[in-house]
């Protein structure tokens, strides 16, 4: 994507062209805050729980398969940027080379990046994802946990979203973002 020309504001639809790379653990909350970010913004919403589903059948959740996700995480998040539109990504961008990529999308678009980290208290994790149904996420708690202990501190300029009271807490803090 090296050498893209930078992509202008489109005043017509009042839009800025960015990428919204909403990160955090399994459970935390992050599809609910890159939905209400996508809506503040008037954006594209990507997930990678969609985009795996997209291209395995039966994920079986391998480090190939994870780069693949993210790869095209990252293609539909350029194209969408190429078209004008901001790109809000749900992921864990569990690992600093993951949050690395999706930065380097921006820096070759021209556009800006934005991190923000959904935090939420264990107890309620544990409480929301056992009342999970018809989400494209497979996580449990056992994968919160795990991932938990392997990911990597957000070394970077970002907000954080504390999803552990209600709803409207938690949009009321993406409305201040954004």
């Amino acid at each position: 994507m090296s050498g893209e020309r930078a992509i202008a504001d489109d005043p017509v639809r009042g839009r800025q062209p960015r990428v919204v790379v909403v990160c955090g653990l399994p459970g935390a909350g992050k599809t609910t805050v890159a939905e209400h970010a996508a809506d503040r913004l008037d954006a594209v919403l990507l997930r990678t729980d969609v985009v795996r589903k997209d291209l395995f059948e039966d994920p079986e959740y391998t480090d190939a398969e994870m780069r693949a996700v993210y790869e095209e995480l990252l293609e539909r998040a350029a194209a969408a940027v190429r078209a004008g539109d901001a790109a809000v990504l749900d992921g864990t961008f569990q690992h600093r080379d993951l949050r690395d990529d999706a930065q380097a999308v921006g820096d070759d678009l021209g556009v800006p990046v934005t991190f923000v980290k959904v935090d939420c208290e264990t107890d309620v994790v544990r409480e929301r994802i056992r009342e999970r149904t018809g989400d494209a996420s497979d996580a449990d708690f056992r994968i919160h946990l795990q991932y938990r202990e392997s990911f990597d501190d957000v070394d970077r300029e970002h907000a954080v979203v504390d999803n552990s009271e209600t709803l409207a807490s938690t949009r009321e803090q993406v409305t201040a973002l954004f």
